[in-house]
């Protein structure tokens, strides 16, 4: 019920104005911003879907992002160890030729100057890095260089030559997600790249009257493993072999010692993270020392990286020594050739990969863009009539108030 009074048209005609200036606002506003909902209340169930589809879009995005990145590493990576191939396959030719016998040492010392250049090739590409400066092949220590060169003396030879190739990264992986929950690992440690055959390590010490005195934890190649109070030498074997380290691990049938062997190409890296396990079965040094270069004094190695296969074939170039060059060394640079192919292939694998995600994601973030469009952008055919129905609205109740109240200061001065 409303109380008729002498200000009621003119409550009413005001009222009316500020409701069609608010509307027509809202209405500018809406152009301006070319976004249909401008305050939560005024459709709550479109602004909680659109908050949803922004924030999954700028995910996607992301994801696209995240392997177009991938794609362009492993793209780089990749052409860095395709040289390397090449450079294996002129040494291997280079091997074949000086193991025929029929060549003299004056020949093999020439013979050994195109190989130490093809050597310190290799070790060129080895450290290579990025357009960012980041080292290519050295793990997660990207900022570090991936192998240090040792130089030294060598029998035949009248200048320091490269002596020895140390790995000086990590062996730990990136995972770069590149969907909801799902991550590709990119895969940069040098010493898998580089390494030519299965490391065997040969325990020197006697295990068989061996148990753990506490509860301790061991890392092999970055897998931890439990050992417990009371486990013996074929229980450490057990989890080890069980614990989905590439690595086999078995019981020395003469010494009773621990013996470890890679399932692949690779440099083994052992540690102790909680007690002394594996110094204590004198498979490493005291836990002060880091892997990779942390095996105890009295353990057997065999197995090296290409750089050692390509030292040993020119000091075996430069020693005269053709039987070392026509089987060990032969043998080495085979598999060395082997693994590198083996990790160009993968390398080749996980470019396609990221490239499959990258065009995935491309197409799943227009498809999210329509949604987005769909909840919150605004239809402009439709919004332009209701702003030009808005503003004759407003336009025609001024000219009806100003017929109401036409009466001025005027009228009472004649």
């Amino acid at each position: 019920m409303q109380r008729i009074s002498s200000q009621m048209n003119n409550n009413n005609t005001q009222s009316s104005l500020r409701l069609q200036e608010s509307r027509l606002n809202a209405a500018n506003n809406q152009i301006g911003s070319q976004r249909r909902i401008q305050q939560l209340r005024q459709d709550p169930i479109a602004a909680g879907h659109l908050v949803r589809y922004q924030s999954y879009l700028q995910r996607v995005n992301q994801y696209e992002k995240n392997a177009l990145t991938l794609s362009d590493q492993f793209s780089l990576r990749e052409g860095y160890m395709t040289d390397s191939l090449g450079i294996m396959q002129r040494v291997h030719e280079l091997a074949v030729t000086g193991a025929n016998g029929i060549y003299n040492k004056e020949d093999l010392k020439n013979m050994a100057t195109e190989v130490d250049e093809l050597l310190k090739a290799l070790v060129q590409n080895a450290n290579a890095v990025s357009a960012d400066g980041n080292s290519i092949f050295a793990g997660t220590n990207t900022k570090a260089t991936a192998f240090d060169i040792e130089m030294g003396n060598v029998e035949g030879s009248g200048v320091p030559l490269i002596q020895n190739v140390r790995y000086n990264g990590n062996n730990n992986i990136n995972l770069v997600e590149v969907d909801e929950g799902k991550y590709l690992q990119n895969d940069n440690i040098g010493d898998k790249t580089f390494w030519a055959e299965h490391q065997q390590l040969f325990g020197g010490r006697d295990a068989s009257a061996w148990q753990s005195s506490s509860n301790n934890v061991i890392s092999i190649d970055g897998v931890e493993i439990q050992i417990n109070q009371g486990d013996n030498i074929y229980a450490v074997v057990s989890k080890i072999n069980d614990s989905g380290a590439a690595v086999k691990a078995s019981v020395d049938p003469i010494r009773n010692a621990l013996n470890l062997e890679t399932t692949d190409a690779r440099q083994l890296w052992l540690q102790d993270v909680n007690g002394n396990t594996l110094e204590e079965l004198g498979i490493i040094k005291d836990s002060s020392q880091l892997p990779p270069y942390n095996i105890a004094t009295g353990t057997r190695v065999s197995g090296g990286s290409m750089f050692d296969a390509v030292i040993a074939f020119r000091n075996a170039l430069l020693s005269g020594d053709q039987e070392a060059i026509g089987s060990r060394v032969l043998g080495s640079l085979d598999q060395g050739i082997d693994s590198l192919v083996t990790r160009i292939a993968k390398s080749g694998a996980e470019y396609e990969r990221a490239q499959l995600n990258a065009t995935r994601n491309g197409k799943l973030a227009l498809d999210v863009t329509s949604m987005v469009s769909r909840e919150g952008d605004l239809d402009f055919t439709k919004a332009i009539t209701d702003l030009k129905m808005l503003d004759y609205t407003n336009q025609a109740t001024l000219s009806q108030a100003g017929k109401m109240y036409s009466s001025t200061l005027l009228n009472y001065m004649r």
